[in-house]
Formats: C-alpha cells, sequence, structure tokens
C-alpha cells in the first residue's frame, strides 16, 4: 500500500467510528467524494476489511474487531512510514499530520528524532514569502487548483491557473510542476516569478505525467570559464560544484560551470562586479563587455 497520510487517517476515523459518509470524509479532507471511493478502493486492495454501503443509513465502515496489524510491516517499514510522514509535516506545515505521525509512532513503539527540517522562505524575506509557500504547498495537498500572475525571463506578467502537483528545488531555485489551464499542458513555474498567489475553489483530479519534462522553454548551454578573484571564495565555494572549482597560486579560482544562456546568467556574473573575469566563451566576454560599457555610460 501506498504510503500516504490520508489513507492512515481514514483508518483512524473508521477505527473510532463504526460508520462515515464518504461526504463526511469529503469534507473533511476538502477533496471529492470520487476521490474517496478511491481511496477505499485503494485499502481494500491492501486488505482492509473496509466496506461501503449505499441509501439510507449507508456509508463507509470497518468490519468489527478490525485492528491495524503493525506485524505486516518491517521495521524498516515502520521508519520509512514514520520519516515519510515527519518530512510531509514539515513541508506541510498542518497538524492533522502531526496528529497521525504521533499516533503512528505509538503504534510502533518508535521514538523518532525530528532529523528534518524545511523552511521555504530566504534570510531575511518578509511573511509575504511563507505565505506563498503556505498557499502553495496547501494546494497541492488538497488538490485545489490556484491563480496567479507570472513574470517570464523577460518581465512579461501573465495570469494563470493552473492544477499545482509537485514542488521541485533544482539549481538553488524553487519550481512548481503544474498542468497549466491557459497552456493546457503540464508547465514548470518558478516560484521566485509568482505573485499573488490564491486558492481557488475548484479541486482538480490530475496526476503528475509518467514522463515529468522540463517545459520551462527551450534553451541553449552555455559552458563558462571565469576568473573570479579570493575575495569571493565564500561564494565560490557556496556557489559552484567542487569539480569546477581550481584554485591558484595567488588565492584566485579559475571556475567552469555550465548554465543555460539566456539574461539570467549576464547578469548572475555581472553580480561579482570587478572580483570577476569571463575567459571564455568569446561570445560571453564580447556580451559582458557590451553591457559594462552601457552601464558606464549611465555614470557618465
Amino acid at each position: 500500500m501506498q504510503v500516504n497520510n490520508r489513507l492512515f487517517e481514514i483508518i483512524y476515523i473508521l477505527l473510532q467510528k463504526k460508520q462515515v459518509t464518504a461526504k463526511e470524509l469529503a469534507e473533511r479532507f476538502e477533496v471529492s467524494t470520487r476521490t474517496i471511493y478511491r481511496d477505499v478502493e485503494t485499502l481494500s486492495n491492501a486488505n482492509i476489511p473496509i466496506y461501503s454501503t449505499k441509501g439510507k443509513g449507508g456509508g463507509i465502515g470497518l468490519l468489527d474487531k478490525y485492528v491495524l496489524n503493525k506485524a505486516i510491516l518491517s521495521e524498516e517499514e515502520q521508519k520509512q512510514i514514520l520519516f515519510a510522514l515527519q518530512s510531509m509535516k514539515n513541508v506541510s506545515g498542518r497538524d492533522e499530520l502531526e496528529k497521525v505521525f504521533k499516533k503512528l509512532s505509538t503504534l510502533f513503539g518508535k521514538a523518532v528524532n525530528d532529523w528534518i527540517k524545511i523552511d521555504f522562505s530566504t534570510w531575511g524575506k518578509s511573511d509575504a514569502q511563507e505565505a506563498k509557500f503556505d498557499a502553495i504547498k496547501k494546494a497541492i495537498l488538497d488538490r485545489r487548483r490556484i491563480g496567479f500572475s507570472y513574470y517570464d525571463s523577460n518581465g512579461k506578467e501573465s495570469k494563470r491557473i493552473v492544477e499545482p502537483l509537485q514542488i521541485w528545488f533544482k539549481d538553488k531555485s524553487w519550481y512548481l510542476m503544474a498542468f497549466c489551464k491557459l497552456k493546457e499542458d503540464y508547465r514548470i513555474f518558478k516560484v521566485a516569478r509568482m505573485k499573488q498567489v490564491r486558492i481557488l475553489r475548484e479541486h482538480f483530479e490530475r496526476d503528475l505525467p509518467k514522463e515529468q519534462k522540463d517545459k520551462r522553454q527551450d534553451f541553449k548551454i552555455i559552458s563558462l570559464k571565469l576568473q573570479i578573484s579570493k575575495e569571493m571564495a565564500y561564494r565560490v565555494y557556496d556557489e559552484f560544484e567542487n569539480e569546477g572549482i581550481k584554485k591558484m597560486r595567488n588565492g584566485d579560482f579559475i571556475v567552469t560551470a555550465e548554465y543555460p544562456e539566456n539574461e539570467w546568467v549576464y547578469g548572475y556574473i555581472l553580480s561579482f562586479g570587478e572580483y570577476a573575469k569571463v575567459l571564455s566563451p568569446k561570445k560571453a566576454k564580447e556580451i559582458i563587455r557590451r553591457k559594462l560599457e552601457k552601464s558606464l555610460k549611465k555614470y557618465l
């Protein structure tokens, strides 16, 4: 059975109550009754004695005298379930997961240290940044659409309504994998460019695509070779892979790295100011030189 906090909580609810309706469970978890019946089928396929009856007085229940048998799970599987729930409660920040985690810890007779802490905010950010991530996380877990304004790499704004599916952390940035209603296709959005994020009332049933492709935009990869002064050592070790760093005798660094060729990468090079020099390729050297000349004219 796939580890899913909603499935575990449904079992606990049914252990406490003889019977509940699909509507009651759907309202509790803020999903559709169709999703609840799918959960019932999943539990049944996992040999959980769950049943549903229709008509007046009907509902969903467990066979009498059923208890969750922890013996069907190995020691390692029990630990992995607890670790997974602990990760999820750190990501979601929801009290419900904390309750489920404590119940299963007691059931399995295990004390698990709080081994992970995930904070989606960055140093010095306002509460608005944290609120944005909270909205995205809640929408993913509750299967609700979100709306937002999105700014592409050229600063062009578009209004989007998407079905959020997964948050990615890739190449020092957070991304959202979602199905975009505007494009009628799966897309990846950089979270930093998402503004005025709001959760909509509409639920959705869509799942992640079997093959997850990066659909931000087509780009060409550029191989850069930079000389960076020793004053920027803290950035060199923070932002580049060790195998791409070579320290010179005078303390400076020769750094090689690959990036998508776009305005961002040239802005990134310029962020080092006087402490970085492009050694190759020649095209990148010329672009940086022209940008510096234009910038200098503003101060003449």
